[in-house]
This record gives C-alpha cells, sequence and structure tokens, in this order.
C-alpha cells in the first residue's frame, strides 16, 4: 500500500513511518520541516509542506492508497485552528486526487469520547486542554461529514515508551485513573487500520 503520513516528523509520526515500513508499505512523509528524516531518506519519499495549503498537499497525495494525520500541537495549550484548518485540507486534497482512505488520529476525551473518561481525565480535558480539544472536536466534525472512508483514533495518554504489541481498541472503553499508552502501539494501529476495511467510519478508542 502506498501511504501519506502527515505531521511524519513528530514524536508518533516517526513511529509511524517505522510501523508503515514493517508492513512493507511504501511511504511517503510530509511535514513543514523533514530534516529529521534524512537518517531514513533512502527508505521513502519525502515532502516538505504544510498541511493546511491543499495545493502542497495534493502534490503529495497524488498516487497514494491512503492518508495517515498525526498532526498535534506539540507542547502547546492553543490549537490555533491548526485541526479544523489542517481536516479541511485533508478532506479537499483527498477528494480532488482521488485517495479514499483517511485514518486521522484525535485524542481520548474529544467528542463523544468524553463521556468514558474518568474523573481524573475530565478535570484536563475541561481546563488546560480545552481549547485543543474543542478545535479537535470539530475538525472531526468536517471528516465525519465527508465522504471519505475514515476512521478517528482515539488514544489515551501517550508516553515515549517501547511498544508492548497488546493493547485495548474498541468502539467504547471506559476509564480510570489515567490509562497510558506507547506512541509506537498507536503507530501499530494507524497502520493497521489503514489496512483493515472494518475500522471504516468508525472511532476507535485505544489503550494499554
Amino acid at each position: 500500500m502506498k501511504i501519506l503520513i502527515i505531521g511524519a516528523t513528530g514524536l508518533t509520526g516517526r513511529r509511524t513511518i517505522e510501523s508503515a515500513l514493517k508492513l512493507g508499505d511504501t511511504v511517503t512523509a510530509f511535514a513543514r520541516h523533514t530534516e529529521s528524516l534524512n537518517d531514513i531518506k533512502d527508505k521513502i519519499n519525502i515532502i516538505t509542506g504544510d498541511a493546511i495549503l491543499t495545493a502542497e498537499l495534493e502534490k503529495a497525495m497524488i498516487g497514494q492508497d491512503a492518508v495517515i494525520s498525526t498532526l498535534g500541537r506539540g507542547g502547546s495549550i492553543h490549537a490555533h485552528n491548526l485541526f479544523t484548518r489542517a481536516a479541511v485540507s485533508i478532506v479537499n486534497s483527498c477528494n480532488h486526487t482521488a485517495v479514499p482512505r483517511l485514518v486521522w488520529l484525535s485524542s481520548f476525551g474529544v467528542g463523544e469520547t468524553f463521556k468514558d473518561a474518568s474523573a481524573t481525565q475530565k478535570i484536563a480535558y475541561k481546563t488546560f486542554l480545552r481549547n485543543i480539544y474543542d478545535n479537535k472536536k470539530a475538525s472531526e466534525q468536517i471528516i465525519h461529514a465527508s465522504k471519505l472512508n475514515w476512521t478517528i483514533v482515539y488514544p489515551s495518554t501517550l508516553t515515549n515508551g517501547q511498544a508492548r504489541g497488546k493493547y485495548k481498541v474498541d468502539d467504547h472503553i471506559k476509564m480510570h485513573g489515567l490509562p497510558m499508552i506507547s506512541r509506537s502501539d498507536v503507530a501499530d494501529f494507524l497502520c493497521n487500520a489503514a489496512h483493515d476495511d472494518k475500522w471504516i467510519h468508525r472511532n476507535p478508542i485505544i489503550t494499554d
């Protein structure tokens, strides 16, 4: 499968590249600053561009079978409408280039998943994460309304630990305390979901 990974230089994006390569996929990495990918430039295609600019995205999407978005705000607590702007650009670019499959990385606690959050999680989601989560929710409404074969993935708190290879995935998971999951395990699921039609038009939650 030919896969375009958006946000490829982020902590989860880099791991998603590695997971896709293990599956034998042909990977195109897309990010604003791609210098950190030079060590694997012989294994992947690298395109420098901005995810909110449709013209740049369309060039990268031509010939792809699927798109995986791992866009994030890093350590910022303000979205600055990144996710809504990116969602519009990505959906339009997929439509214009006839790429049917989109796997979108979100966060547990966004949208309907808030109902399954623990009391501890809800405090964070309603306070310092509120701006980002509101923008993520709005972006996902754009994706849900599209005609793409989308999957939106909601991981619990991300860690930089090693992959365990075992994790829970379901449409609803009632959380307790502050559960976590490694970025490597999330990357593994993102890539497998791109290959598996059973996740189309579903919103899986993933956690250890």
